[in-house]
């Protein structure tokens, strides 16, 4: 009886180091480099790992959030892929530097041209976003990865509060607060101007100042001039009555 007990008890010991010791299932994410501040751009990477052991990751789509329309997403060239954004007209304008944008980037496709994300390996897809919202702490992205042997894994299901995480989350970027240094483009598009100005201005004063410090030694040399003629022409003079005496 025992011996049957310590059995029974091994191997629920082993079943649980067993459980323990399996990883979890590493899913695509997005992380920010640097802070992703809001009201301001940031440059997020996509980390895609490949979670198969017979199986390539040959494509990625990332579809963007309706609710805070980006109107500015540019792609960094990734060797081995090709990027495609898709843009969509939108139902409000945006506002942006004073400008009115009626259309938003609402999916970001990438597609292998070689052998894609291998088992084993990972792959960072980066973007340059912005500008971000400013009445939202997170932007929650929808990414579906797609394999070469036509498996689709879609990280779509959004993360609830005090639940525990879902079996495929969708990448979420987390926003921190707006700095106080600048993070309004258009208030830097002004300042630059305002320098230029300020720069142009003193360019005209240092002109003028050279100007006047010109005339200042033109009229200098005049006088200069004037006495050392005046000079001469009493040394003269002076020369001749010695001559006419003597």
């Amino acid at each position: 009886m025992k011996a049957s007990r310590v059995s029974v008890v091994g191997g629920v010991a082993a079943s649980a180091v067993l459980l323990l010791s399996v990883p979890a299932f590493a899913h695509v994410s997005v992380t920010a480099e640097g802070e992703a501040a809001k009201g301001g751009y940031a440059t997020v990477n996509f980390k895609v790992p490949n979670e198969m052991d017979d199986a390539s990751t040959n494509k990625l789509e990332v579809s963007f959030p309706e609710d805070h329309p980006l109107a500015s997403v540019m792609t960094q060239p990734v060797p081995g892929w090709t990027a495609k954004v898709t843009k969509t007209k939108l139902d409000k304008p945006l506002e942006m530097h004073g400008e009115k944008i009626d259309e938003a980037v609402s999916k970001v496709t990438w597609t292998a041209d070689g052998k894609g994300v291998q088992p084993g390996t990972f792959q960072k897809f980066p973007l340059s976003i912005g500008a971000l919202p400013e009445d939202a702490d997170e932007l929650v992205f929808k990414a579906v990865q797609t394999y070469d042997n036509k498996e689709v894994v879609r990280w779509i299901e959004p993360q609830q509060k005090g639940q525990e995480e879902p079996e495929h989350p969708a990448p979420a970027l987390a926003l921190t607060a707006a700095s106080e240094d600048g993070h309004d483009a258009a208030a830097s598009h002004d300042d630059a101007k305002e320098d230029a100005k300020s720069d142009d201005k003193g360019d005209k004063s240092e002109s003028a100042a050279s100007s006047d410090s010109s005339d200042s030694t033109a009229r200098v040399l005049g006088v200069v001039g004037i006495v050392v003629g005046a000079a001469g022409v009493a040394f003269g003079v002076l020369a001749g009555r010695r001559r006419a005496n003597s």
